[in-house]
């Protein structure tokens, strides 16, 4: 086997990895969905915002972004944008889990990242898992290319004439 054809494997396993990772994520969260809110309710209250009022929109706003982020990824026109969207969400997590422990000095919190599924608090083990997750989103962001001919570092893309346009 190809060099490339075995990176090509590798980009599309961590292209579907990480679609269903979001979407296990956002399908925990939907099924514990009050807890999960009254995780958020608790960050925000930490963060100093208005829990009342913030709830709820940050909730189905963390839910509609990581749905949005698994379409992205599935459709291919869009996989590098799903990827880019992807590599925002696990730098805002980490970033705030970060910022929660070491800066507002919060108690330990399950942030219910994974709904009931995995036991995860925030903290810098899950700012790490998020980081490292940033490794197969870099790998599809950089690998991917779209069955047209058009590739990450190139403008060109292929006629049905089998002619190339720039």
């Amino acid at each position: 086997m190809k060099y490339s054809k075995v990176f090509r494997i590798i980009v599309q396993v961590c292209r579907f990895g990480i679609a269903a990772l979001f979407l296990v994520t956002a399908g925990a969260k939907l099924w514990i969905v009050k807890d999960f809110a009254s995780n958020v309710a608790e960050l925000l209250a930490a963060s100093g915002l208005n829990p009342m009022r913030w709830m709820w929109r940050v909730t189905i706003g963390v839910i509609a972004v990581e749905i949005v982020t698994t379409i992205f990824l599935l459709w291919p026109r869009t996989v590098r944008a799903g990827a880019l969207l992807a590599a925002a969400l696990l730098i805002g997590f980490s970033g705030f889990a970060l910022y929660y422990v070491y800066v507002l000095h919060g108690e330990p919190l399950e942030c219910g990242c994974f709904g009931r599924i995995i036991g995860s608090q925030l903290g810098l083990s899950t700012a790490l898992r998020n980081l490292a997750l940033l490794v197969p989103t870099f790998i599809v962001f950089f690998g991917y290319r779209c069955r047209g001919g058009l590739t990450t570092d190139d403008s060109r893309v292929e006629l049905p004439s089998g002619a190339i346009a720039e």
